[in-house]
């Protein structure tokens, strides 16, 4: 991927206070909008976001690398995206909640993440 294709999708893009990226060469030559964080010694910035990115990989079929599945229409990729981020953060918030009663429960929840959609 060239800056010029990663510069139109920031300009696209809703404005954020702080970019991070990775240590790819390539941000240097795009122009964030905001505070831009190049972190190049490990991954504690974007470790989040890459496995939130990895969970929609996983579970929408057509977002799946190497897949032969794909959206024809871009409004349904919207809506299916729309209903995954849906019961995505009700399913984290109830993790949050269930930890908080739970103490040192680690990833054994009483529930099923397909409760949420």
């Amino acid at each position: 991927m060239k800056a010029q294709t990663i510069q139109r999708i920031v300009d696209e893009a809703p404005d954020a206070q702080n970019y991070y990226t990775d240590g790819w060469m390539v941000y240097l030559d795009v122009d964030f909008i905001g505070r831009h964080r190049r972190n190049v010694r490990d991954k504690s910035d974007t470790h989040v976001i890459e496995s939130v990115n990895a969970d929609v990989r996983h579970y929408i079929a057509g977002l799946r690398r190497k897949s032969r599945c794909f959206f024809r229409r871009i409004q349904t990729l919207k809506a299916v995206l729309l209903i995954f981020i849906n019961a995505y953060n009700k399913a984290g918030d109830a993790k949050r909640r269930w930890r908080d009663c739970h103490r040192g429960c680690g990833r054994d929840f009483g529930f099923s993440h397909i409760q949420f959609v």
